[in-house]
């Protein structure tokens, strides 16, 4: 089993707040990028890598890769997978990946969206995917950095 410390959706991937603040906070020293569209832009790697802490190694697989081989993970390797969106994830957990809990920590506002929490906008195709994670037995919660409170999960469903 692979060994799993944080899920975060986030649009921005690894920048500063998830390199320093999450990682650091949950233990993790693999950073799992799990996104079809950066896993083959070596660009946008190349900048991630910048932001990510020493201490910790980057990854950069799409979705299905993921999926294949997520349970081959070393025990030693503690992850952090982040996402760009609840679709991402919620195509990981029906693909057999472990998730527990996901953090919900930035998701742009956007043509269509409406914002439910301090950095957090949604449509109607988001809240479905949150309601079905939940019905999968994923556990929510909206956190933006560790020193931050727990926003209320209920604001995504209104």
């Amino acid at each position: 089993m692979p060994d799993i410390r944080l899920t975060r959706i986030d649009n921005r991937l690894i920048h500063g707040q998830v390199a320093t603040q999450w990682c650091g906070v949950v233990g993790a020293n693999l950073i799992l990028v799990a996104n079809d569209a950066v896993a083959g832009d070596e660009f946008r790697q190349g900048l991630m890598n910048m932001a990510a802490p020493a201490y910790a190694q980057t990854r950069f697989f799409t979705i299905q890769k993921t999926i294949d081989i997520i349970h081959k993970a070393s025990a030693n390797q503690h992850i952090a997978i982040i996402c760009e969106t609840p679709q991402d994830v919620l195509k990981l957990v029906e693909g057999g990946v472990p998730i527990k809990k996901v953090n919900i920590g930035n998701m742009h506002m956007a043509e269509g969206k409406r914002q439910v929490a301090t950095s957090v906008a949604v449509n109607d195709d988001d809240v479905a995917t949150f309601r079905k994670l939940q019905e999968l037995g994923v556990e929510l919660e909206i956190k933006r950095v560790p020193d931050t409170p727990v926003e209320n999960i209920d604001k995504l469903f209104k």
